[in-house]
Parts: structure tokens; sequence; C-alpha cells
């Protein structure tokens, strides 16, 4: 790999959440229904199907469930995080058929929290495409030299991302994730953002983790969510703090504001990276689940997948 350290940019943070002149988010809290539908292809042997479902947690109300599964399933927790899990075996008459989840969600803005005894150092592990190698040690120690606590290397991290990375989505590599392609290629989607990132705090021993959904549109109330959209956090002076480098790349404006918060309009569906499940996919731990994973006869086969809300706040 080649990766040099990026000048650190300065870029001064707009909170205001509805400008004419600025990209909209929303403070405080949110409310809305989000539909996950998936659309069966032809199943033609043996199939399982892994979709994620939406939980309660202390920054998200799951008040009301609607589940629409005309096929035989089970409900599952991976090994690691608790994520919920919902596993489907269609057959072949099933082919064509829809599945449906309807959520009814209260969604509060996050700003940094206690972990409440939880054990950070797990978050220091590596994982399949986020190693930890000399590489991103020394890239990280160039970033944050100077710095003389957490809060402070994890601001160099987060600096250094969002001045080497480009949200670019053309080619092929990207959106998996995978923080050596990330940081060779200096360019990807949001999940090669906060892999990079993820992968530079943890060499120098700064616990970070990883979540996925999808964002809500903060400027209508109700429609199309344009696909999936993940973020970070990382742990100092006994709190998790979240950061979203992909949206303060795309919003230099709230480059400030998303080290620290993320906001109230978006929807998590499930936490941390190589799910272990069991049943076992035949590709084995499931990289991030955010969309649905089918395989058919052990081959992987993308469902037609479509997100859509409409906002209930009044």
């Amino acid at each position: 790999m080649r990766c040099l350290v990026g000048v650190t940019i300065g870029l001064i943070g707009l909170l205001a959440s509805q400008a004419a002149d600025q990209p909209a988010i929303i403070k405080g809290s949110d409310e809305f229904e989000f539909v996950y539908r998936v659309k069966l292809p032809e199943i033609t042997g043996e199939a399982r199907l892994w979709i994620p479902l939406a939980k309660t947690d202390a920054f998200q109300t799951v008040t009301r469930e609607e589940v629409s599964i005309p096929i035989k399933w089970e409900k599952i927790q991976d090994r690691d995080y608790g994520n919920d899990i919902c596993v489907l075996y269609p057959q072949s008459v099933d082919s064509g058929k829809t599945i449906e989840l309807r959520y009814l969600v209260v969604r509060k803005e996050k700003a940094a929290y206690s972990a409440n005894g939880e054990d950070a150092t797990r978050f220091l592990r590596p994982e399949k495409l986020v190693p930890i190698n000399e590489t991103f040690k020394t890239i990280a120690a160039q970033a944050t030299s100077g710095k003389n606590d957490d809060l402070e290397r994890a601001k160099a991290l987060y600096d250094h991302v969002l001045g080497r990375m480009r949200y670019d989505k053309s080619g092929t590599g990207w959106g998996m994730g995978d923080a050596i392609y990330a940081c060779d290629a200096r360019t990807g989607n949001c999940s090669d953002f906060h892999a990079y990132f993820i992968a530079l705090a943890r060499s120098i021993r700064i616990p970070a983790r990883f979540a996925i959904g999808a964002t809500i549109p903060a400027d209508k109330n109700e429609g199309a969510i344009e696909g999936y959209h993940c973020w970070a956090e990382f742990f100092a002076d006994g709190k998790w703090i979240p950061v979203d480098i992909s949206e303060a790349w795309k919003n230099p404006a709230l480059a400030d504001y998303y080290f620290g918060h993320n906001p109230a309009n978006r929807v998590e569906l499930s936490k941390g990276r190589d799910l272990i499940v069991d049943p076992v996919p035949a590709s084995g731990p499931i990289n991030f689940l955010v969309y649905p994973l089918l395989e058919i006869n052990g081959n992987a086969v993308k469902p037609e997948t479509s997100f859509s809300f409409r906002r209930t706040r009044a």
C-alpha cells in the first residue's frame, strides 16, 4: 500500500438543521414509518435468506413492527453483537414473492454517551476487511503526532480521512468496507470511509465500531430512500462518540457537527462486522448486514430490495 497522511482540513461546522443554503438534518428527535421490501428472484434450488430486523436501543424506539413474510422463517441473533435477524427458507413456489417489514420508529439525535461499564477493548480486534498492520499504524501515528489524548487523536484521524478520501462510487472495489482498498484508492462510499477510520483508530489503541442502516430524507416527508448508510463510533474518556465522515465530506458545512453527532433522521438496522450466525452462510461470517443476504445452492444472489419512509411527526 502507498498511503500518505493527508493534510488536515479545517472546516467550520454549522449546526442549523434547516436552511435553504445548506444540507438538511433533523436535530432533537424524528418520527417516521420505515418500510423494507424484498422481492425474491426465481428460486431454483436450496435457498436461505438473512434480513436484519430493526430493534429498540437507547437512541431508537421501534414502537410498531408489522411483518409480512409469506415464507417459513425464524428469528435469530448473531453471536457477538446481538443483532436481530430474520432467516427465511424460500422454496421454488416462493419465487417472485414480496417480503415486507414495516416499522414505526422514534429516533433521537445521538451525541457522546456513556459506555455504562461496557468493555470497549473488544473493539480493538481486527476484522477481515479492517486489519491492523504496520501501514495503518504508521499513518495513524503521523496523523496524530503531537496530540495528547484519545479525543484529540480521534479528531486528527477524522480530519485525515476527511482530507484524504473522496466520495466516489465509480469503478470496482468500493462498498465492501475494505480499509486497505480505501487507503489505496482514496475513494469509496460510507462503508469505505468508516472502515479506514476504524482501522486507523484501532491501530493506535482507540476502540472503534461500525453500525449501518439508512438515512431518512430531511427535506421531504415521504418517498423512496436511495440505499443504505453507515457510520462509526470511537471510545474516549469513558464515552462512545459518533462520527459520520462520508456525510461530512458531502456536506462540508456540517463537518464539525458530524464529529460527535448523528442526526435524528436515520434508522439503524445492525451493528458490527463479520457477523457470526447460525445457520452459517456458505460464504462464512457476514461482512455487514443491511441489504438481504440470499444464497441459492450456496451462491450469493442479489434480490430486488427497496427502502421507503413516511414521516409521522406532526
